[in-house]
């Protein structure tokens, strides 16, 4: 994980880059925007048209990244303003819509074209009117249908640069003008014993096949992005906010932090706050993936898009706009979808040397079918030729991990987990150790006060007074356990001096002039008090965590506090075991405590009595012996392990989802989702393999099949129509085996 002090001195933006059509347009503007100054790292996504660029503002500046995008031929444009992710793109929307259209239309009428264009060929044989009823034809498609491919090409070719289009428009305009002098002038191939054949049909049909690919990829990529639509629809467009004693409905951009608002039964809550008053049942299962519906009162946390089912209640707005739990989550799956994982290295050096390579391949298969065929040599070296740059289209190279990388992340946040990226998404494939927190991860994370054990001259009430006392300046669960224990006995508290916060083993402070110690037996015997007394320390083995209170250097007595562990823990602990990962538990609390959680847990390892540093170095140690190790907690006292581990999970509650803090986000209290997380990074890894394998075994068998070295031995031949008809294959094979992942089964 990036430390923060890393983050500090960069920004991070992202634009749309359009024009991009294959791996290669993706790998040239990804190049140009990672060698220029300044930038830290450059990720071009082909699925989502964008790139996330991380730099240094003090060395470039955002225009400056838009122009070195631009200067490669591609287009690219600073955002007008600051995204909102709560608001649906519409015109974006209705954009993507209109071009799957067009694709889809001229995707029919060339084939339709074609097929026409075959049926005159076969019955005017040779006929001169034939030849120009399909020139007439095979013009008319090229500029209309098929324009895109040669402008592109064009803007390519000035800027020294090759991609699919290159291929596309060298295969179809090499037999377009083989034809155009075979109509104009065919007497010249007679005169050399060269039949004058012409290819308008193939020349129509490969442009609509490879625009039938394109259709059939828009539409693949709109159905990876659905998740991503419907979160962005589910805040509702007005609210009913409190003004002067009335209540208004005003549109919800328009509402501000601190205003009242009222949610009925039935109606989505607008946006972040707290109950003020009124009580209901809340749909929460768009946050937490949980469908059962939680019980909300007076000061309790309210989520934007949550469904109120039940009665009606008064909130106060909180987060508004981009700092809502929606948005940060919509901003958080974007970013990820817009992300590489490191196997995407692999697709991007073959990329960059791909298109000039295959154009080399066919030029070579041109003169070899010259010089050695016995018969027909230039139809056939050019319909080779026009075969191998066809079929030879990079589109499934520049797929294959985008797409797995998208619908992998959406299929996660559909199951409440929220994972950040590729490279993320790739290393949790990797984990062979989870290392888990307690107070908070395998259990709940609020204790309460289970015991009081006071020592001679000590009562309960005056021992839990002067505990809460101390305690009610630390934030840490156990203090409030006791602070609650004694709220509930009507307890009061006194006032502290000299306060004093011992991370990761209690507390100590002034009290009426006592000097006061609450915490672990470590720290209360650096105050001499004597904690071995067995009176008071039995109990334990039912998972208690005991807080020892000394009072100027005496054992003054016990507070024992229990947490109840999660009764997804041991289902949890079980799922990773069956993926042969090893479990470990990892507490600052005392080891008897610790190994009754994990007896509890079914967790064979246990590490107890560690402070922060001391779970870093554990984590450490686990990783020097080439373990791959993911740590599991709350995303606030684990900060440090969480970043020092190879992939770092945060448990999420209510609107604080932890998201700086790790790298995946359970949103739902339910810890299967560290052993869903990973099985579907290992269900994605594989569809990632397999679709590189695929792409790369395509165009290793499929250009030396199109040059033609089995006719020799078999006498086939792969015509430009069959190789424009596999290239579409390849593509849209490789996006719907992505698409898989949307129904795999998880562990």
């Amino acid at each position: 994980m990036a430390t923060l002090l890393e983050a500090e001195d960069k920004t991070s933006i992202s634009f749309p880059v359009t024009g991009m059509t294959c791996a290669a347009c993706q790998a040239r503007v990804q190049r140009t925007l990672a060698a220029l100054p300044g930038v830290a790292d450059a990720s071009v996504n082909l699925i989502t048209n964008t790139a996330a660029v991380r730099f240094d503002p003090a060395v470039i500046s955002p225009p400056e990244l838009v122009s070195a995008v631009q200067s490669t031929g591609y287009g690219a444009d600073l955002p007008t303003e600051a995204p909102n992710y709560l608001r649906p793109d519409a015109q974006a929307d209705d954009a993507e819509a209109r071009d799957a259209r067009s694709l889809a239309i001229k995707a029919i009428v060339s084939i339709a074209a074609g097929l026409a264009a075959m049926v005159v060929s076969m019955s005017m044989m040779g006929s001169v009117t034939a030849n120009y009823t399909m020139l007439a034809i095979t013009a008319a498609i090229m500029l209309w249908a098929g324009r895109d491919f040669y402008v592109r090409a064009w803007k390519a070719l000035r800027h020294r640069s090759a991609d699919m289009n290159t291929l596309v428009a060298l295969g179809t305009g090499a037999a377009f003008l083989y034809s155009l002098v075979a109509t104009l002038s065919p007497g010249m191939f007679v005169r050399n014993g060269i039949a004058a054949d012409v290819y308008y049909e193939a020349v129509i049909i490969i442009i609509g096949l490879v625009l039938t690919g394109r259709a059939l990829e828009a539409r693949a990529r709109r159905k990876t992005s659905v998740a991503l639509r419907q979160l962005a629809t589910l805040i509702p467009p007005r609210a009913r906010v409190e003004e002067s004693g009335d209540w208004v409905e005003k549109p919800v951009e328009q509402i501000k932090s601190g205003e009242v608002i009222l949610v009925r039964p039935g109606e989505r809550v607008p946006v972040d706050g707290v109950i003020i008053d009124g009580s209901s049942a809340v749909d929460e299962s768009m946050l937490t993936g949980e469908p059962m519906p939680v019980t909300k009162a007076g000061g309790d946390r309210i989520v934007g898009g949550t469904v109120n089912t039940t009665g009606a209640f008064r909130y106060r707005a909180t987060s508004v706009g981009a700092d809502s739990v929606l948005a940060r989550m919509v901003k958080l799956m974007r970013e990820a979808q817009s992300s590489r994982a490191p196997i995407q290295r692999l697709a991007d050096r073959v990329s960059a040397v791909f298109v000039p390579v295959v154009v080399a391949i066919a030029i070579a298969t041109f003169l070899a079918w010259f010089f050695l065929a016995d018969v027909a040599a230039v139809p056939r070296g050019l319909a080779a030729a026009v075969a191998v740059l066809i079929i030879a289209c990079p589109c499934a190279m520049g797929l294959a991990v985008p797409t797995a990388v998208m619908v992998a992340t959406g299929r996660g946040a559909e199951m409440g987990l929220l994972i950040k990226g590729g490279e993320i998404l790739q290393r949790a494939g990797d984990v062979d150790t989870v290392v888990f927190d307690k107070t908070g991860t395998i259990t709940e994370g609020k204790p309460a006060v289970t015991r009081v054990t006071p020592q001679p001259g000590w009562n309960e009430e005056k021992l839990l007074s002067i505990a809460a006392s101390v305690e009610q300046s630390s934030e840490h669960p156990l203090a409030t356990a006791v602070i609650d224990a004694a709220s509930v006995r009507r307890i009061g508290l006194r006032p502290v001096t000299e306060f004093q916060s011992h991370t990761g083993a209690g507390v100590s402070g002034t009290v009426d002039g006592v000097r006061v110690v609450v915490g672990n037996a470590k720290l209360v015997r650096l105050s001499a008090a004597d904690v071995g007394r067995s009176d008071i320390n039995q109990g334990n083995a039912s998972g208690e965590t005991r807080i020892y209170v000394s009072v100027d250097g005496s054992l003054a007595g016990l507070i024992a506090v229990s947490d109840p562990i999660r009764i997804s823990a041991a289902r949890a602990v079980s799922s990773l075991r069956a993926q042969s990962i090893d479990v470990v538990l990892l507490t600052g609390d005392m080891r008897e405590t610790a190994d009754a959680i994990a007896t509890q847990s079914g967790i064979a390892t246990v590490v107890a009595e560690v402070l922060p540093e001391g779970k870093v170095a554990e984590i450490r140690r686990l990783q020097s012996e080439g373990r791959v190790v993911a740590m599991v907690g709350d995303g606030i006292n684990d900060a440090p392990a969480l970043a020092q581990s190879d992939v770092g999970i945060a448990m999420a509650s209510g609107t604080d989802i932890a998201l700086e803090a790790s790298d995946i986000a359970l949103m739902r209290p339910d810890l299967t989702g560290v052993s869903s997380a990973i099985s579907l990074s290992r269900r994605a890894m594989a569809t990632m393999k397999q679709n590189l394998f695929w792409a790369f075994v395509y165009n290793v068998i499929g250009i030396p099949v199109a040059a033609g070295v089995l006719y020799p031995f078999t006498g086939l031949m792969v015509s430009p129509i069959l190789a424009s008809a596999a290239m579409a294959l390849s593509s849209v094979s490789v996006v719907t085996n992505s698409l898989r992942l949307r129904g795999a089964t998880l562990q």
